[in-house]
């Protein structure tokens, strides 16, 4: 009942979090479109944080931007996206716009001297993204902060997660997650080649960010990857899922499963939880109690469920799974599993630098936190994503496109 409780008490906070008094040096942020995002992801996590303000907003329809201004509070309306960059009363923008036109609005923003909130994909191609993270402008004191927002790693819980994990001797690795046919429209930005589109593109970026961190370094290799396409009709270029597999340096072999339009038995509707999860190498378990010629050996299986939103619900589960075997034959005498579970919503280790954060602060919340530490230059979590990070995430996402024989996402034409 207490559990059912604070389920209910953290998650309607999360979506009516208290609004915080602003400081006089808050950051004053302005919004590039009108995205369906942008409540959760900036605008909601803004409203407790008092050195944020929402101050402004852009968008290619005006009368929709005036309309979305109206709704969510925002003082200002301008009428381009260069318009709102080229404001001095703006310090920093968040950018949710279509995956292909990151690239281009990014460094336009890093040019205006703007700090920036990438959404992720950061860029369309880890070629794009190599050009932005490494850009001159970025290697000069007191350069802009640019940030590709992956959120759901600032998240207390994902690091939880991460301590739990012994990297050199995981064997393998999945992540996975699977909606139902028709969440999104065949129409829809995520599915035009144009823009950049694809499934690997939207949830399977959280999924291949997944694996890297699980395994702590990058793949050597992608082994497979299979497609399966936008149906006829609409773009071929785009996947509207993708299964693929890589092997990495420590051997262990790692695959991911993403699908916008799971179907399952009798063509009805499919659906599987976020999760991921990795798997470690047999180790010798220290027993004094065995006889002569046996062994006690472990293997031990972590699981995230919700990774990507862990606010809302998560669990990670410990399984041991324990063998006391024949030294010589390796023969099977007796098998148990022993499994534990833990959850995390604030940082446990808080201190002076680091508070604790909230058990109804989203992935969101805590990622705005760290993007506002580091541009005012305070220590914070610890937790980032630094542009070598980003660059290596595409170079893995383009491995899969090569691999399954589509076509890597178009290459921004702005310079």
């Amino acid at each position: 009942m207490f559990e059912f409780i604070g389920f209910v008490r953290r998650n309607w906070t999360a979506f009516n979090p208290p609004q915080a008094a602003k400081a006089a040096d808050a950051l004053r942020i302005g919004l590039l479109g009108a995205s369906n995002i942008a409540p959760l992801a900036i605008i909601g996590p803004a409203k407790s944080h008092p050195e944020v303000i929402i101050a402004a907003i852009a968008a290619r329809d005006e009368n929709k931007a005036q309309a979305y201004a109206k709704k969510h509070s925002i003082p200002v309306v301008f009428k381009s996206y260069q318009e709102l960059i080229d404001d001095p009363s703006i310090d920093a923008v968040y950018i949710p716009l279509p995956n292909g036109l990151h690239y281009e609005w990014a460094l336009k923003s890093i040019k205006a001297g703007k700090h920036v909130l990438l959404e992720k994909p950061s860029t369309s191609n880890a070629d794009e993204a190599a050009s932005l993270f490494r850009h001159e402008l970025l290697k000069q004191p007191n350069a802009p902060v640019l940030l590709e927002a992956f959120h759901s790693r600032f998240h207390p819980a994902w690091q939880a997660f991460l301590s739990l994990l012994d990297p050199p001797n995981i064997t393998s690795a999945h992540a996975s997650m699977v909606l139902w046919d028709g969440t999104f429209p065949n129409d829809d930005i995520r599915f035009i080649y144009d823009l950049s589109g694809g499934t690997l593109m939207d949830l399977g970026t959280y999924m291949v960010l997944s694996l890297r961190q699980m395994l702590g370094t990058e793949p050597e290799e992608c082994l497979e990857a299979v497609p399966r396409l936008m149906p006829k009709g609409w773009d071929q270029k785009c996947d509207q899922a993708m299964k693929a597999k890589w092997r990495f340096p420590n051997g262990a072999i790692a695959d991911i499963e993403v699908d916008f339009a799971g179907k399952g038995a009798y063509g009805q509707p499919r659906i599987r939880f976020p999760r991921c999860s990795a798997t470690h190498r047999e180790v010798v378990v220290k027993d004094s109690s065995l006889p002569a010629g046996r062994e006690h050996v472990m293997v031990k299986t972590i699981t995230f469920w919700n990774q990507m939103l862990p606010t809302l619900w998560h669990r990670i589960d410990i399984l041991e799974a324990h063998t006391i075997r024949n030294i010589n034959d390796k023969k099977a005498i007796k098998t148990w599993t022993e499994k534990s579970y833990k959850k995390e919503y604030v940082w446990a280790d808080q201190g002076e630098s680091k508070p604790a954060g909230e058990e109804h602060w989203t992935t969101y919340r805590y990622q705005l936190e760290e993007f506002v530490n580091r541009i005012k230059g305070r220590e914070g979590s610890g937790c980032w994503m630094d542009g070598e990070d980003s660059v290596n995430q595409m170079a893995m996402i383009d491995s899969a496109y090569k691999k399954a024989g589509l076509p890597l996402r178009p290459t921004s034409l702005y310079k």
